[in-house]
């Protein structure tokens, strides 16, 4: 191996320094071995380390294929306790399912039994592969709304391709591009959406269902009730004075809900001790309401079955008549492929959403990569029953949840309640007022619009993120859900590339600090010199040696923000320092053109310049986690330039609290880390600190060491100036790696080196005033 990459390397013209394994010990720095004590020099990361890393071994093979079915980890262990909550839960969840179900299909655009279908599918499939026991998969209003539009835009193009067609294809599409994505492990890209964000996109969704179910609420008909939120609205108060007989099913069912809401949340703060009974009087109240209006409806229209008095929902097959294999071909597929990217963000956002907020709230921890697995599954094999595509629920989740569910086992006592009213309760549906239907949408879509004080909350913590929600809100208003969606992305996108680019560093100087009380251990730290993290501009900061640079990076640099750092730093360092080539050109013509001053200097000009010479940079590094190509690049650009500013002398680079040994390699890579000192073979005695690991110190301090330089110039008995304080110290060793003498621990490290480093170089830098000790 090592022969054929030096054969590599020759052939492609590799430099040895730029070799990854490639290590130059200078004399200055020269040790024995890697090992010994006071010695360390650290193993930079290779490509073959990271290949290692990231390739399983056989024991991550084996908890990967563990973590694919969390419930192997908790089924042994399930009791009678966990049945009990499981089962008060599941049924409480599957009475509500049922009706709402039958309510999203319509928003579908689908017969009412694939809502009972896609209930079923969903409870019962998502509990091998959950990793969260309180969220439930089903047919929800967003979604359901997403379909709605999907098949009347496919069938607008192409009326041969049927409702159950389309549904079932999108579900299996987007189901397998999520189920790959979970694979994968890629659950994190949720993470890029915020949560103003998905506010705004359930905000706007929820506008545009309830508005689109307001006219069907009041029994009023002839316009478009899935145009844009703005036109329903409008049209709706235009016809309102064509409401019939169906304002009186659903306005009073809408009305009850509330009524049986706050009635029951005032007697449980009435009566705590008794809450948990209202809980799920209030949890029943959809069920309760639909069971009460349909009965209503059949003392009015028993005999009147061909010509009800108002809207029912009329036959529903009893069993799944719709099972079968979905239809995936190419005429399909090229149909929906302009809507699936929109499914597949629907998909994602509300369950990861929910189940994260439920799980933080439940104190445990999803896998979002295994829930994204779960919802794929769910998905792909649905539509094989009948169902069109399902994800989380909010309010079936938050109920579930306050009813004490246990496990994730839950599921299926839903999917037996769900079951039982598919071959059971048909009858009984064909009563239901479709007006009541309605307001059980419009009541269950309330809850998703985000509350005032919510949006007040975002503002004081970031204003630029209220913009995100109201495009995204603005966006399914005046236009559909999908635009919601994606000017919500775009402009979450943009924002993010802002702040990016827009990162900013800080030039610091030193303060000292002491304890509240005024006896703990005084400390030096480091702030802004312009006080622009908010401390208090009374404090005086003490800027460091004239002619050095502290400069603290607050973000990782990478090419999107790597010329924002740099154009600040050579910006700052031309500003506050002198050109030493200013008399270096001897003719006019040699005078590069943008080489800033008059046509002409003026040798006693530029010697009564009061600005020192640039001496060296520190750049603190402890925000920064990754730095690439560009960054590296632009480094290299600026330090050229700044020693072109500091000719014929090399602008000394060091770095403080460089804690990622791949930026680390990158530096290195560019040529930083070590010192450019001309004249001294490219090598200085290391500076580096040390701890004492012994117990006792065995260092001296500054005071113990000029009391030996006067014992010695006294005539007394010292110690050679030469002789490393570390070799008194045999319990010493060195924290970082010793032939690295531009990496330092931090910036107060940093900052000895160079004042310690400038001194014993008096020649580059006459009058200079160096920061006085502490």
């Amino acid at each position: 191996m090592e022969s054929t990459k030096r054969f590599l390397r020759r052939v492609l013209d590799i430099p040895p320094e730029l070799d990854e394994n490639h290590r130059r010990i200078t004399g200055a720095d020269s040790v024995a071995s890697s090992h010994t004590a006071h010695n360390y020099i650290e193993p930079l990361p290779t490509v073959d380390g990271w290949l290692r890393d990231i390739i399983p071994d056989r024991a991550g093979v084996v908890a990967y294929l563990r973590s694919l079915l969390p419930f192997i980890e908790w089924l042994p262990r399930y009791n009678r306790i966990w049945l009990m909550g499981d089962l008060v839960a599941g049924v409480t969840v599957g009475a509500v399912v049922v009706p709402q179900g039958m309510a999203y299909a319509k928003l579908a655009n689908l017969p009412v039994e694939f809502g009972l279908y896609s209930s079923f599918v969903g409870v019962l499939i998502y509990w091998f592969f959950a990793t969260s026991k309180d969220i439930t998969i089903g047919p929800v209003a967003v979604m359901s709304t997403l379909i709605g539009h999907i098949i009347l835009e496919v069938q607008a193009r192409d009326k041969s391709l049927s409702g159950q067609v389309i549904a079932s294809a999108v579900a299996v599409l987007a189901g397998s591009f999520v189920f790959v994505l979970g694979m994968f492990r890629l659950g994190f890209i949720v993470d890029f959406i915020p949560l103003p964000a998905i506010g705004a996109f359930m905000t706007g969704s929820a506008l545009n269902i309830a508005a689109g179910q307001v006219p069907g609420m009041m029994g009023i008909t002839g316009f478009d009730t899935r145009a844009s939120t703005y036109l329903v609205i409008i049209n709706t108060l235009k016809h309102l004075g064509r409401s019939n007989l169906n304002a009186a099913m659903g306005l009073t069912a809408l009305a009850m809900l509330y009524i049986i809401r706050s009635f029951c949340n005032w007697m449980a703060r009435r009566r705590p001790n008794q809450a948990k009974g209202w809980f799920f009087v209030s949890t029943l109240r959809t069920a309760f309401v639909i069971l009460l209006y349909t009965m209503i409806s059949w003392l009015v229209n028993r005999h009147h079955r061909k010509n009800p008095k108002f809207s029912i929902l009329g036959s529903v097959p009893r069993g799944f008549k719709h099972m079968g294999v979905p239809t995936i071909n190419k005429r399909v597929v090229q149909a929906i492929a302009p809507n699936l990217p929109a499914s597949v963000i629907v998909l994602l956002i509300e369950h990861i959403a929910i189940s994260k907020s439920f799980g933080r709230v439940n104190n445990y921890t999803i896998n979002p990569s295994q829930e994204l697995i779960a919802i794929g599954i769910t998905n792909i094999f649905g539509p094989f029953f009948g169902a069109y595509p399902a994800t989380g629920s909010f309010s079936r989740t938050a109920i579930k949840s306050k009813a004490g569910v246990r496990t994730p086992l839950a599921g299926v006592i839903t999917a037996l309640v769900v079951l039982l009213a598919i071959y059971a309760l048909p009858p009984v549906f064909f009563y239901i007022p479709n007006a009541s239907l309605a307001g059980v949408i419009i009541h269950a879509v309330g809850d998703l619009i985000t509350p005032p004080k919510s949006v007040y909350a975002w503002w004081l913590v970031s204003p630029a993120e209220v913009i995100i929600f109201f495009a995204g809100v603005i966006g399914s208003v005046f236009g559909t859900i999908e635009i919601g969606i994606y000017t919500t992305i775009a402009v979450t996108g943009a924002l993010l590339l802002y702040r990016i680019a827009k990162a900013h560093g800080d030039f610091v100087g030193r303060i000292r600090v002491y304890g509240a009380d005024g006896y703990a251990e005084p400390r030096n730290i480091f702030i802004p010199i312009d006080h622009a993290d908010g401390s208090n501009p009374s404090v005086p900061v003490e800027a460091p040696t004239p002619g050095v640079f502290i400069f603290r990076l607050r973000e990782n640099i990478v090419y999107a923000n790597a010329n924002q750092f740099t154009d600040a730093l050579v910006e700052k360092v031309f500003n506050d320092t002198k050109p030493t080539s200013a008399l270096s050109f001897p003719r006019l013509g040699d005078r590069p053109w943008n080489h800033p001053g008059p046509r002409h200097i003026d040798p006693s000009t530029v010697a009564a310049d009061p600005r020192p010479t640039l001496k060296a940079i520190i750049l603190d590094f402890s925000a920064v986690s990754q730095i690439d190509v560009t960054a590296v690049q632009n480094l290299q650009d600026v330090r050229d330039q700044l020693d072109r500013h500091a000719a014929p002398h090399k602008v000394e680079w060091h770095f403080a609290a460089v804690n990622r040994p791949w930026v680390k390699r990158a530096l290195v890579a560019g040529g930083f880390g070590r010192l450019r000192r001309e004249g001294d073979g490219g090598g200085t005695k290391p500076l580096f600190s040390v701890t004492d690991v012994g117990g006792v110190s065995k260092f001296k301090t500054k005071a113990d060491l000029e009391d030996e330089r006067i014992d010695r110039e006294g005539g007394g008995e010292g110690r050679a100036d030469e002789e490393d304080p570390v070799s008194r110290a045999t319990a010493a060793l060195p924290v970082f790696s010793v032939d690295f003498q531009a990496f330092h621990l931090d910036i107060e490290d940093a900052l000895a080196y160079v004042d310690a480093s400038l001194g014993s170089h008096s020649d580059r830098s006459p009058g200079q005033t160096k920061l006085e000790d502490d």
